[in-house]
C-alpha cells in the first residue's frame, strides 16, 4: 500500500494481520487507556472497545504511522494530531503520517464533534507516541546489551556511546501488540519543541494546489453518475410515478425501491436530465409559513414565574432565532463501490463509523462488510453526522454492481440536510440596585439545553429546556444551542444592567468570582478594546459578551455603525479574548476562533430560511445572506495561553459571545433592544 494514496485502498480487514500487510513490515504499538471517552455502551448491539486507543506503526522507511477515527474538516485535526505524536516520538513532524477515518484501518471512534480532538485524542495520540519511544529504547538497549538509561531518542535516531540507530532499524524485524499503562510518562510542557508552535497546516500545498482528491474528484473504473428524486416539499408522498420516457435514455438506468428512485448514467449532465424526465405526482401535506414559526415553537405551555424578592428590580424578555444552514464549502457527496460482499463508500463526514452503521442498516449488511473512507473534507460545522449520500450511493452501487459518485447540488445541501434549531427563550431576570443578581429563569424552546446553565453566581436559578414539534428538519450546529441560549442570556444581563443603572462590563464582573476564567477573558477583552475611554458618538455603539462552553472560555467586544437610511448594520471591530487551555498551535487556534467568529456574525446578522408550506423559498446562495469579505470586521483575537491547564478545544466556544455583544452594541448606539436573530433595525 501506498501511504500516499491511502483513499484508494480496498479490502483490507481491520485485524493485526490486515494492518500489517496494509502497512508494510515494522514496529506496533496498541495504547490501552482508561475510558476517557465513556465508550462502554453499545452500538447498534456490538460491544465497544474496553480499551480506547490509537494506532502506531513504524515504517521501514523510518516513516511514522499514526491512525485515528477523528478526521479533518478544516480545523486542522490533522496537524495537531501530527504535532502530538512527533512530539513524543522526538522526530520531526514531516516524517509522521496521519490516517483518519478510514473504519477498515482506525480505531473506532464515535466521531468529530463537541471540541473532543484536542482534549481526548491529542492526549491519546501522545501517550502511543511516548510507549512506542520507550518500546524502542528497549528494544535497542537489548539489542546492544546496554542500560535503557544510557540511551536517548531524538530526531528519529536512538543513540548512546558508539551505538546509533534510525528507528526503522531498530524496529526491522519486530511486529508486536503492547499493551501500554496509561500513566506512562509525557514530555513536560516546558520542554516542548514541535506542540505548542505554529506548525503550518499538513498538506497545506495539495489542498491550494488542487491536488488533494476530495470525494467529488475521486474516479472509479467503470464508475457511474447518479441523481436522486426528490420531494417538492417536507412530508409530501409519491402517489405515481412514470419513469418510461427516462429509461428510454441511451446508458440511463433506473433504481427504484419503494419510494426511492435514482437514475444513473455514465454522465452528470445525462442523469440530470434523465432525473427531469421522470413523471411524478406528488400528495403535499400544507405546513406553516417562517414567520408563523415562533408562535408553533412556543406552543401554548404556561410557565412557573419566580417570585421576585423584595427590593429586586426585574424584566421579563423573549428572544427568538430563526433556522439557519450550515452552508459548508464541499456538499454533500459519496463515491461507492459494491464488490459482491464489501461495500466501500469514500465520504466526507464527521462521523465515519455511525455512517458504516447507517449504509450497514439500509443493505441489510454487517457492519464488517462496510467501509467508509473519508478525505479531509471541505468543512462541516457539526452539519455532517448523518450519511444520506453514503446511504443514497450505497443503495444504487449495490442495485447495478458498479461504481456509483453522487454529490448533491447547493439547493439539496440547503433542503435535505439539516439545520441548526430555531428556537425562542424567555428570559425573567431579577438584580438588587447594588447589581447583584437574585433570581434568573430561562426557558428554551426547540433549540436545546447546551449552554442553558448560566455561568454567573446566582442563588435562585431556573433553566429548561422544552421539546417543540420542528416544521423543518434539524440537527448538530456548531456549539449546537449554547450559541442562541447565550444570545439570549447575554442580552439580558445588558438589560438587566441598564435597568440597575450599572455599566455592562462592571455588572457582569460583580456577578463572576473574580478569579474565574470567564472573567480574566472579560477584563482582557476589555483592556485590548479599551473599554473604559470609550466615548459615545453619532452612529455608532459599542457592546461587550461572554460566554463558556466545552472547557473554552471566551469574551468579545465590537463596536457597529448604523445607518439608519439604509438599515445596514456594519461590525466595524470585533476584539474576542479566548481560553482554552494550554495552546497546541497559536495560528491555528486563532483561525478557530476568528473564523467562529465571522460564522457567529452571519447567525447574528444576515442568516435565516425562508419556508412556506414545507418548501425552502430561500435554497440558493443568491438568496440565502452568509458573511462576505465585504463585511470583514478590523479583527483582534488574544490568546491566553495556561500551561497549566489541558487543552480544551476550540472549533465552538468562540462563537458563543460575537452576536450578544452586537446585540448589546446597536442598543448602546441607539437604544433599540433586538432580540430576534438575525438582528434588523
Amino acid at each position: 500500500m501506498n501511504l500516499d494514496k491511502e483513499v484508494a485502498v480496498q479490502d483490507i480487514e481491520l485485524t493485526r494481520r490486515g494492518l500489517l500487510r496494509a502497512l508494510g513490515g515494522g514496529f506496533l504499538v496498541m495504547l490501552a487507556v482508561p475510558d476517557v471517552l465513556g465508550l462502554t455502551s453499545v452500538q447498534r448491539g456490538t460491544p465497544l472497545p474496553q480499551n480506547i486507543g490509537a494506532w502506531i506503526h513504524v515504517g521501514t522507511d523510518g516513516t511514522v504511522t499514526v491512525l485515528t477515527g477523528k478526521v479533518e474538516v478544516g480545523q486542522n485535526a490533522r496537524t495537531s494530531l501530527t504535532q502530538a505524536a512527533a512530539e513524543e516520538l522526538h522526530m520531526m513532524p514531516e516524517k509522521v503520517k496521519v490516517i483518519m477515518g478510514d473504519t477498515d484501518l482506525v480505531p473506532f471512534d464515535m466521531g468529530t464533534f463537541g471540541s473532543r480532538t484536542t482534549p481526548t485524542m491529542v492526549p491519546q495520540i501522545r501517550k502511543a507516541a511516548a510507549a512506542t519511544r520507550e518500546s524502542l529504547l528497549e528494544l535497542a538497549a537489548k539489542k546492544w546489551n546496554v542500560p535503557k538509561s544510557s540511551l536517548k531518542a531524538e530526531n528519529g535516531v536512538i543513540r548512546g556511546g558508539a551505538h546509533s540507530a534510525s528507528y526503522s532499524e531498530i524496529a526491522k524485524g519486530h511486529s508486536i501488540d503492547k499493551l501500554i499503562e496509561s500513566k506512562i510518562a509525557l514530555t513536560p510542557n516546558s520542554e516542548w519543541k514541535t506542540l505548542g508552535k505554529s506548525l503550518p497546516k499538513v498538506g497545506a500545498r495539495d489542498i491550494v494546489t488542487g491536488k488533494h482528491a476530495y470525494t467529488i474528484d475521486i474516479s472509479l473504473p467503470g464508475m457511474l453518475h447518479a441523481k436522486v428524486l426528490r420531494p417538492p416539499s417536507y412530508g409530501a408522498k409519491m402517489v405515481s410515478v412514470d419513469t418510461s420516457n427516462a429509461k428510454a435514455m441511451p446508458g440511463v438506468q433506473i433504481v427504484q425501491d419503494g419510494d426511492f428512485i435514482a437514475v444513473v448514467a455514465p454522465r452528470v449532465r445525462d442523469a440530470e436530465q434523465a432525473l427531469a424526465a421522470l413523471k411524478v405526482e406528488w400528495k403535499e401535506d400544507p405546513g406553516i409559513h417562517f414567520k408563523d414559526l415562533f408562535d408553533t415553537l412556543r406552543g401554548k405551555e404556561s410557565l412557573a414565574r419566580p417570585a421576585i424578592p423584595v427590593g429586586s428590580k426585574s424584566i421579563n424578555s423573549t428572544y427568538t432565532a430563526q433556522f439557519i444552514a450550515h452552508v459548508p464549502l464541499e456538499p454533500r457527496a459519496a463515491v461507492a463501490e459494491w464488490n459482491g460482499s464489501k461495500m466501500t463508500v469514500h465520504t466526507g463526514t464527521q462521523r465515519p463509523f455511525g455512517v458504516r452503521s447507517e449504509v450497514a442498516k439500509a443493505l441489510g449488511l454487517e457492519e464488517k462488510q462496510v467501509r467508509v473512507i473519508v478525505p479531509d473534507t471541505g468543512s462541516g460545522y457539526g452539519g455532517k453526522h448523518s450519511g444520506e449520500a453514503a446511504v443514497e450511493a450505497a443503495r444504487i452501487a449495490k442495485a447495478i454492481n458498479k461504481p456509483v459518485k453522487l454529490v448533491w447540488t447547493r439547493v439539496e445541501e440547503f433542503t435535505f440536510a439539516y439545520f441548526r434549531p430555531a428556537g425562542v427563550n424567555e428570559m425573567v431576570g431579577a438584580a438588587l440596585p447594588s447589581g447583584q443578581l437574585t433570581v434568573w429563569s430561562h426557558d428554551n424552546f426547540n433549540s436545546g439545553n447546551p449552554g442553558i446553565e448560566s455561568p454567573y453566581s446566582i442563588s435562585n436559578q431556573h433553566a429548561v429546556s422544552h421539546e417543540s414539534a420542528s416544521p423543518l428538519r434539524q440537527g448538530s450546529y456548531r456549539c449546537l444551542g449554547a450559541t442562541f441560549n447565550n444570545f439570549a442570556r447575554e442580552c439580558h444581563m445588558d438589560e438587566l444592567a441598564h435597568l440597575c443603572g450599572i455599566e455592562p462590563l462592571e455588572f457582569r464582573l460583580k456577578n463572576l468570582p473574580a478569579d474565574s476564567r470567564l472573567a480574566h477573558v472579560l477584563k482582557v477583552v476589555a483592556d485590548k478594546f479599551g473599554w473604559a475611554k470609550l466615548k459615545p458618538e453619532s452612529g455608532k455603539g459599542y457592546g461587550i459578551a461572554c460566554g463558556t462552553d466545552k472547557g473554552g472560555f471566551v469574551a468579545t467586544a465590537v463596536e457597529v455603525a448604523l445607518n439608519e437610511v439604509t438599515k445596514d448594520i456594519r461590525v466595524v471591530r470585533a476584539v474576542t479574548a479566548f481560553d482554552c487551555g494550554k495552546i497546541l498551535n497559536p495560528d491555528h487556534l486563532k483561525n478557530q476562533v476568528d473564523g467562529a467568529v465571522l460564522m457567529g456574525m452571519g447567525g447574528a446578522l444576515f442568516e435565516a430560511i425562508e419556508f412556506d408550506k414545507g418548501k425552502i423559498l430561500n435554497a440558493h446562495l443568491s438568496r440565502y445572506r452568509v458573511p462576505r469579505y465585504s463585511d470583514l470586521p478590523n479583527m483582534e483575537t488574544i490568546l491566553v495561553d495556561r500551561p497549566s491547564i489541558p487543552s480544551a478545544g476550540a472549533g465552538e466556544a468562540p462563537i458563543l459571545a460575537i452576536a450578544p455583544a452586537i446585540g448589546n452594541a446597536i442598543f448602546n448606539a441607539n437604544g433599540l433592544r433586538l432580540r430576534s436573530m438575525p438582528m434588523k433595525l
